[in-house]
């Protein structure tokens, strides 16, 4: 299924957006040293049902995963990238965190991620790596416009990662978003130009450029969710909901 929203329910896919945002950079703010991934898990819940929204993520039972999730946010550690399931750890100086959110505010969906290394270590390696999704991710965006096609987005995508020195995963990658978290279109983090569906205003897409340092094999986790490199090494995720305008691409998972 893809949707094209109207007016009003993009208005409302802003605020959707940042709450996300908001949620997101409050747990950044607070995921010290020290910290648990539950108390993460428990942040994120306080703050969804404060804001009236809905976990995209608790029910959530899809063919790929051992459901339902049961949590409210993913907590991806060091050599996990997707899927992180919330457990008892707790972050160590270096250690390189993925969060991953979506959340339902009046009936439509947001969909973002960060990579961040927590405490005073800052590995090189780490870090160029968030580095890498962050300007894949904005390349993506750049792509998408009113007219341009998914392969046009995929292949922004891919060109950074691949210059980055990156393998590319094509299990998952973006997709389209409205009413539900995961919908069609699907966004492969590589791709050909000027192939695949024809981008229109209204359209809502979730971009999430995500990497491993030197493997694009996944291993499964026996939590049957976390996905993790299968050679052990770091990974690194960002995402952004877009919504597709006259005149371009909007982000909508950003602080207002």
């Amino acid at each position: 299924m893809i949707e094209i929203l109207n007016p009003s329910e993009l208005s409302q896919a802003r605020e959707s957006g940042g709450l996300v945002a908001h949620i997101l950079q409050t747990v950044k703010s607070r995921a010290i040293v020290g910290t648990n991934l539950l108390d993460i898990d428990r942040w994120a819940q306080s703050m969804i049902l404060e804001a009236g929204a809905t976990s995209c993520y608790v029910d959530y039972a899809p063919s790929f995963g051992r459901g339902p999730f049961g949590h409210y946010i993913c907590t991806s550690v060091n050599d996990a990238v997707l899927h992180g399931l919330p457990h008892d750890y707790t972050l160590a100086d270096g250690d390189l965190l993925t969060l991953d959110l979506a959340v339902i505010l009046g009936g439509v969906a947001a969909d973002s991620a960060i990579s961040f290394v927590v405490g005073a270590t800052q590995p090189v390696e780490s870090l160029a790596m968030i580095a890498a999704t962050q300007r894949a991710l904005s390349a993506g965006i750049a792509a998408a416009g009113p007219g341009a096609r998914i392969g046009d987005i995929s292949h922004a995508i891919g060109s950074v990662l691949s210059a980055a020195g990156y393998p590319i995963n094509m299990e998952f990658g973006g997709h389209g978003i409205g009413s539900t978290m995961h919908q069609d279109p699907h966004v492969a983090n590589d791709g050909r130009p000027g192939r695949g569906y024809t981008l229109r205003p209204g359209l809502l897409l979730a971009l999430e450029p995500w990497v491993m340092a030197d493997t694009s094999e996944l291993v499964t986790d026996a939590d049957g969710w976390t996905l993790r490199s299968a050679t052990g090494c770091r990974t690194a995720h960002s995402e952004h909901t877009i919504a597709i305008t006259d005149d371009g691409a909007e982000i909508l998972t950003v602080v207002p």
